[in-house]
């Protein structure tokens, strides 16, 4: 399902003009100046550019679809972390999916479509060996930004791998009507988990979650007092937690910890916009007592699952029984304003922008959450779709 934030305006410059047989133009998203705190309008710069044709070896790609995911906050500091940040004065760098419309790479035809990490901006130049070709007929190419990319993965690594559920065990999902979330759920069911609960901020989110997401039990972060309603929804304690949002969750999830439990720290997107270190939970000898693991997850780490991953979680979009949604913003000039919204909670399932071809006129979506909805963060903070998770 997607529903579609709809343009106040029609883009008024063309993606590709051609005033000259060696010129061509786009245009690029660029960090114009370093956020403290929140980040808004003012800290992006739409530009437009020359596309230098592509060299031996690479492609040009007209990307029709583009990512926002919360580790790109993290980005815009200049601090060290497992990423670099993105260069003042430089596009900004994410996953896209588009057609390739030039080559000089024989592996990588004209026409094929491919996932590369050079989003922001409309048109990209690359390298073929840095581009992955994937197939349409199978999935919708958005769906490899989604469920059959590193969101996707990142849910299915966390609950395999990192804190891999076992039969008839209680599982807790934060941020769960995100990209990541919004998958886990369905996935903890399928692994054999007795319950899944899920987190999410509104009534909205939380009927969400039971109704379309295979969630049992949602928990509103909103109404606050998360450890008391994680102890109506798994009286008896949960067994394996999936983080994304760290801080007051992360506390709720240890206090709920049975013996021997496990929790995946993919993300903390409660302290993203901190201007000052975020506090921890103060009941860690809790997780010491219970045998509690608590292990830290990037997503580039299980690259090596997505052949299986994507095997197994195509035929279940086919078939229905894997459900997804997308959040969707028109246009590279609103690509800051999808980000500034998908931090904000604005979102239900995957954020994404389409950069080419008209809206379908039976799609539509307020511009903004419903008041109750506005600040929820439900867009998993471990959704890269490149080199890892914040």
């Amino acid at each position: 399902m997607t529903s579609t934030v709809k343009p106040d305006v029609k883009p008024t410059v063309e993606a590709i003009v051609q005033p000259g047989p060696d010129t061509a133009r786009s245009r690029e998203i660029r960090l114009a100046a370093r956020p403290v705190g929140e980040p808004g309008p003012h800290h992006f710069e739409l530009v437009d550019t020359e596309v230098p044709e592509p060299a031996d070896g690479q492609i040009l790609v007209r990307n029709t679809w583009m990512s926002v995911d919360p580790y790109m906050r993290g980005r815009m500091d200049d601090a060290p972390s497992y990423i670099p940040p993105f260069a003042l004065g430089s596009a900004l760098e994410g996953s896209a999916i588009g057609e390739v419309v030039a080559s000089r790479a024989a592996a990588v035809p004209v026409g094929a479509t491919v996932s590369h990490f050079l989003g922001w901006r409309e048109y990209a130049v690359l390298d073929a060996a840095a581009a992955t070709v994937v197939d349409p007929r199978i999935a919708s190419p958005s769906s490899y930004l989604g469920p059959l990319g590193t969101t996707g993965l990142t849910a299915y690594a966390a609950l395999t791998r990192t804190a891999p559920v076992q039969e008839g065990d209680v599982v807790f999902v934060s941020a769960a009507a995100g990209a990541v979330g919004s998958v886990a759920g369905q996935l903890a069911r399928r692994l054999g988990a007795s319950r899944v609960i899920g987190s999410a901020g509104g009534p909205l989110k939380t009927r969400k979650l039971l109704d379309a997401f295979g969630y049992d039990a949602a928990v509103d972060y909103r109404r606050g007092d998360l450890p008391g309603q994680l102890a109506a929804a798994a009286p008896d304690g949960i067994d394996v937690y999936l983080d994304a949002v760290g801080g007051d969750h992360l506390r709720a999830a240890i206090g709920a910890m049975r013996q021997g439990g496990r929790i995946a720290m993919v993300g903390a997107i409660s302290g993203y916009n901190a201007t000052a270190p975020a506090v921890g939970p103060d009941n860690l000898f809790q997780a010491a007592a219970r045998e509690v693991t608590l292990r830290g997850m990037l997503v580039s780490s299980h690259f090596d699952l997505f052949p299986e991953w994507i095997g197994r979680a195509a035929g279940w979009l086919a078939d229905g029984s894997l459900y997804a949604e997308e959040t969707v913003v028109d246009g590279i000039e609103r690509a800051p304003e999808a980000f500034l919204g998908m931090m904000r909670g604005a979102n239900t399932g995957k954020m994404l922008v389409r950069l080419s071809g008209p809206a379908a006129p039976d799609e539509a979506a307020p511009d903004k959450a419903a008041p109750d909805e506005a600040a929820a963060p439900d867009e998993a903070a471990a959704a890269p779709a490149a080199p890892g998770t914040r």
